[in-house]
């Protein structure tokens, strides 16, 4: 793979060109996530705690920020490197910057395909349709790959699809900002799946957004795995530093929520992360903060600074490897402090990720998911099959956006139609889910006290 190239100015759907503007193509890149509908949505959808009233919870919108803050650091450190490499990206115009840019841009953008109340929220679509008393049909009636594409709900190849809707989501992002976003470069099944490739974990986008995958990469010359047929290609090399910006701060900034929140110990946190930040790391110093948030506030800090030189270093001495397609792993599998990560994370599962509120929150979000998509998919099929709805049905399907009717009255295949329902149930933010499952299970009552 070729810097130059990886680095795309182009969009899909236009010829390559150069801006004009005085902001550079992927600025705007994130002025356009950061001014989207999907973005916004973020603000009431679910990060980890359940307690959005409180002033140290996190939602996807504030995580989003933060990793795309962090992620901007991380892209102008190694930019630095990489312009003093290739001689080639300076004659070309580039600068830090520009590699600052879309680092920031892709990890803005990350979360943006994630469903109503989290991980709770992808499971609650998948299980719901993987079980589905219309099953039989549904798979008869798509492909393999298109069962896998609905019946594996996968916020990666969600997001993918967002970003280029041709409707009023669709944001027309950079080729290189899209790469760089594209953390699971593969459609949903493939035969000759790696285990030891971390980009091969999951798939990050649907076959109806193959085409457009397959552009973007073949534009940015992304190396090709493919083999008997299956579409795969290897990781843009900003994606590791993308994915490093999101372990980093779910990591440190879980575990300062929770602490913050009584939850975790602020001793442990402390020695937890003293550990980390290693000699920088001056225990006197905590006493000049009188507050528990200003004292988790400054350790957060100081071990996501140690944390980004770790990450760059490491980036640095792979980078060669991720032009050739031999390096793929997580780097914040491969720094100095990942044992420390590690040690976080299992703290974090034990104290945060399975605490009683978050469980609750988690159930609570599988049943509201379950309820919606078993209140709108039965009309849908029936409809496909041309068969006489209930009056239910009928109702369901007058509560949906004109936008989504609009989209599935044009739809010809039954998988489009399917998809274009999740893009309406994923894109509720946990409350409107909540109200509007409330509303059709005659929980409560529209215009009643």
């Amino acid at each position: 793979m070729d810097w130059i190239e990886l680095l795309s100015t182009q969009r899909i759907g236009e010829e390559r060109r150069r801006e004009k503007s005085s902001r550079s193509v992927f600025e705007q890149d994130f002025d356009r996530i950061i001014f989207s509908q999907s973005f916004r949505s973020l603000q009431d959808k679910t990060q980890v705690f359940p307690l959005a009233g409180q002033e140290f919870a996190h939602t996807r919108l504030t995580h989003s920020l933060e990793v795309s803050s962090v992620a901007r650091s991380l892209g102008r450190e190694a930019g630095h490197h990489l312009l003093s490499k290739y001689s080639g990206l300076q004659k070309e115009g580039f600068t830090s910057h520009d590699f600052g840019a879309v680092t920031a841009a892709a990890a803005l953008a990350h979360d943006i395909g994630n469903p109503p109340f989290g991980h709770a929220g992808e499971a609650g679509i998948s299980e719901f349709i993987g079980s589905f008393p219309g099953k039989k049909f549904l798979q008869e009636e798509l492909t393999e790959k298109q069962w896998k594409d609905v019946s594996t709900f996968e916020g990666n190849a969600q997001g993918f699809r967002l970003l280029n809707k041709n409707r009023k989501q669709g944001l027309r992002l950079s080729l290189a900002t899209l790469g760089a976003f594209t953390k699971y470069p593969k459609e949903s099944v493939i035969s000759n799946q790696d285990p030891a490739r971390k980009s091969q974990k999951k798939y990050g986008f649907h076959q109806s957004d193959l085409e457009a995958f397959s552009f973007v990469a073949e534009n940015l010359g992304l190396i090709s795995l493919a083999k008997n047929g299956n579409k795969s290609w290897c990781r843009h090399p900003l994606t590791f530093l993308v994915e490093a910006a999101d372990d980093i701060c779910y990591t440190i900034i879980d575990l300062e929520d929770g602490t913050n929140l009584g939850w975790v110990s602020f001793e442990e946190t402390k020695e937890m992360l003293g550990d980390l930040i290693g000699d920088k790391f001056q225990p006197d110093k905590l006493s000049r903060y009188k507050s528990l948030s200003e004292k988790t506030g400054m350790l957060r800090a100081m071990a996501i600074s140690v944390l980004i030189e770790e990450v760059v270093r490491k980036f640095i001495e792979k980078e060669p490897e991720m032009l050739t397609g031999n390096f793929d792993q997580a780097l914040t599998e491969q720094i100095e402090s990942s044992e420390n990560l590690k040690f976080i994370q299992s703290v974090s599962v034990e104290k945060i990720y399975r605490s009683k509120p978050v469980i609750e929150r988690e159930a609570a979000g599988f049943e509201v998911l379950h309820g919606l998509l078993e209140a709108f998919l039965p009309g849908i099929i029936k409809k496909f099959k041309k068969e006489k709805l209930t009056w239910k049905e009928k109702c369901m399907n007058r509560l949906l956006p004109n936008d989504t009717l609009i989209e599935m009255e044009e739809a010809a295949s039954l998988y489009d139609q399917i998809l274009f329902l999740l893009d309406y149930v994923s894109g509720l933010t946990d409350g409107k889910a909540l109200n509007l499952y409330r509303n059709i299970k005659g929980i409560s009552i529209p215009g009643t006290n």
